[in-house]
């Protein structure tokens, strides 16, 4: 092996899990074409995942062999590194927040940058362009509400709401309503009459 693929790995194992590589990221360590080469042979080889078009990750090396990093660490220092907000689908949220028992099958992330797949291993990730107020309040619950919400439609955002008057804290039930300005009407109206139930 190379000095160079020693150094674009041992810079790889500096980052934390999931964390993406790309050859305009190594050019401090040697010319385009060289980067270029060395990811093309690390990956040939196993040492590194090609996760897109010019996107590498490091396996995780356990016990039983190495593995593809966790999904959600994988978009979490996609989003970073690229400065875009990306959080889980409306399906997704809908069934952390206990609107319904459907698991959904595929990997599907909202971002506020442009569509696009990436693969981990054996795995398909999707990453969807979404309005931003789908966006809203990443990480927190309030925004988990308004993906459910949205994910449920006009039909059944009224009994989605009661179900989460019930979940969810005053404060997050609030921080839904505080977005009523940036959601579509027909949300707007159904999180309006919440509000003035509460």
């Amino acid at each position: 092996m190379s000095n160079l693929a020693h150094q674009v790995l041992a810079h790889a194992a500096s980052l934390p899990e999931g964390a993406s590589l790309s050859a305009k990221a190594l050019l401090h360590l040697g010319s385009r074409a060289a980067v270029d080469q060395v990811l093309s042979r690390l990956t040939r080889s196993g040492e590194l995942l090609r996760a897109g078009r010019g996107v590498y990750v490091l396996p995780v090396k356990g016990k039983f062999g190495a593995r593809a990093p966790e999904v959600a660490k994988v978009v979490q220092e996609w989003a970073s590194q690229r400065g875009e907000i990306v959080v889980g689908n409306g399906a997704a949220a809908a069934n952390a927040l206990g609107l319904t028992t459907q698991v959904p099958v595929r990997q599907v992330f909202l971002t506020s940058g442009c569509s696009r797949k990436l693969r981990l291993g054996s795995q398909t990730v999707e990453l969807q362009h979404a309005p931003p107020w789908q966006l809203l309040y990443p990480g927190q619950a309030a925004g988990e509400a308004i993906r459910s919400l949205a994910w449920v439609g006009p039909s059944g955002s009224a009994e989605a709401l009661g179900k989460l008057r019930r979940r969810l804290p005053a404060s997050e039930l609030q921080a839904v309503a505080n977005a009523r300005a940036r959601l579509p009407t027909w949300l707007a109206s159904q999180v309006s009459a919440l509000v003035t139930r509460a």
